[in-house]
């Protein structure tokens, strides 16, 4: 049979053999264990650590004034002693680039310590894991609970664990806008229900942001979201610490009594008991090798010693280890030794000379700047023929003391400032100033000529500044 009938058979056919595939696969809710030992406590260590530094910071006094307020309306930063204006930009680049630098080191060195142990998404995806042991129970008891129907019981555990994680998310937020308006003025306002516009929007798009990304996201945001964990492979290397599962030791894996000998049964020392996937807060299993997933915590290190110290098995089954040192079984020393180099050693080098060279120049800086706005109007000549441009100066004072400062000028023959040239700029403050400058006729080309203004303490040499401009002489 032929033509159109049999065509439309054969579809048929082929239609009725088809197995239907999903693109789309749901996303299965991990349940992540608790887990104590070694890395568990350097992990709370630095929650408690990272958590004390950001919720305390806004509450610090220097002098009158917070010690750590970005003030973003008068636009001026301040940091302990350090006052810093937009001018200061190049700082927050330098900040930024020892920032990038410490992490290529880090990441070289030993992976991604930085995801498992101090990125915010880490710091608080396991404060919200904790609040949720505590009123839901363990792994098992949180599952269960959520197969379980809706009940008066469920409702009162669901509602208090979020009732909890939006105060601290609330809390989270209100901290963060604490960097940008004085947190005691923040928390007068908002108990007076008076917070700005954009006061309000920030505490509650922070607090929403760390509800939904510890409460809900969690490892999604570190698998699907965040860019380090897609191109943290060019940072690795085979001599590159990374959590590892000894495989040689390890399989056949295979469960058996804690009296069995594993040689006599053809088993290795994994027995099998998945807690390392347990308690991954990724749900990888750690034993199919190094996975772009798994964020470095090491909470199965901390699992997998426990059931080898129950075992009397060795310690180290899946252990910190490097691609070198485990093809090659090279001893800890050995491998230690390999950490030094080349590229590690260039990366310090270089996150070094960072490092000195933004202190240094901190600790050189005057506290004294000047910016020149010229006047729209060109030079003009005013009595006895003398030519005059008029200015106005922004003079800034980043220091704790007031300053009397004394306006000069030069690059001109005869040039000279007509007028006041002292002016008292208070603490940590801003003036803006106008400035009349005015040279002999016949002093100067026609046209654009370089001057520079200096700034310098009337009492104090060692605080000065200058900045370039230009004075304009009538052509004839």
């Amino acid at each position: 049979m032929s033509g159109p009938a049999s065509q439309r058979g054969q579809r048929g056919a082929a239609a009725a053999g088809d197995v239907e595939l999903s693109l789309y696969e749901v996303q299965r809710k991990i349940y992540p264990r608790a887990v104590t030992g070694l890395f568990a406590g350097w992990r709370w260590a630095l929650v408690w650590f990272t958590q004390i530094l950001f919720y305390g910071l806004p509450w610090l006094s220097w002098g009158d004034r917070p010690a750590v307020l970005f003030d973003l309306e008068s636009r001026r930063f301040f940091l302990f002693s350090l006052v810093l204006y937009p001018q200061d930009f190049i700082y927050l680049t330098g900040l930024l680039v020892i920032s990038a630098l410490s992490l290529f080191l880090f990441t070289a060195v030993a992976g991604r310590l930085w995801c498992g142990f101090a990125c915010p998404q880490t710091v608080y995806t396991e404060i919200f894991m904790w609040v949720e042991r505590v009123i839901e129970g363990d792994r098992n008891a949180r599952m269960k609970l959520d197969r379980s129907p809706m009940s008066a019981n469920k409702l009162a555990r669901k509602a208090t664990k979020h009732l909890l994680w939006v105060l601290i998310a609330l809390w989270t937020g209100i901290t963060f806008v604490g960097y940008f308006t004085p947190i005691k003025e923040l928390l007068g306002a908002i108990l007076t229900l008076s917070t700005g516009p954009w006061q309000t929007f920030w505490v509650l798009f922070y607090g929403f942001a760390t509800w939904g990304n510890a409460g809900f996201m969690r490892e999604q945001v570190c698998k699907y979201m965040c860019p380090y964990a897609r191109f943290q492979g060019v940072m690795f290397d085979h001599d590159t610490l990374t959590i590892t599962y000894d495989a040689r030791r390890g399989e056949p894996r295979g469960s058996r009594s804690k009296k069995a000998d594993p040689a006599a049964l053809g088993l290795g020392d994994c027995i099998d008991c998945t807690l390392c996937v347990q308690v991954c807060p990724t749900g990888i299993d750690i034993r199919n090798g190094l996975q772009y997933e798994c964020i470095g915590c090491a909470a199965c290190i901390d699992a997998c010693d426990q059931v080898m110290d129950k075992m009397n098995y060795p310690r180290g089954l899946i252990r910190y280890t490097t691609e070198n040192a485990l093809a090659q079984d090279l001893p800890r020393k050995d491998m230690l030794k390999r950490v030094a180099r080349p590229r590690v050693l260039i990366y310090t080098a270089v996150l070094l000379a960072a490092t000195l060279a933004l202190f240094a120049h901190l600790a050189l800086r005057s506290p004294v700047k000047v910016d020149v706005i010229p006047d729209r109007a060109l030079g003009r000549e005013v009595e006895e023929g003398m030519i005059e441009n008029t200015y106005r100066l922004q003079l800034m004072n980043s220091s704790e003391d007031s300053l009397r400062l004394v306006v000069g000028v030069d690059g001109i023959e005869s040039i000279h400032v007509e007028g006041p040239a002292v002016f008292e700029v208070a603490p940590a403050a801003v003036r803006l100033v106008p400035i009349t400058v005015r040279t002999l006729p016949g002093h100067g080309a026609g046209g654009s000529n370089p001057i520079r203004f200096r700034l310098q303490a009337e009492h104090d040499e060692s605080i000065s500044a200058s900045a370039r401009s230009t004075f304009f002489v009538p052509r004839r």
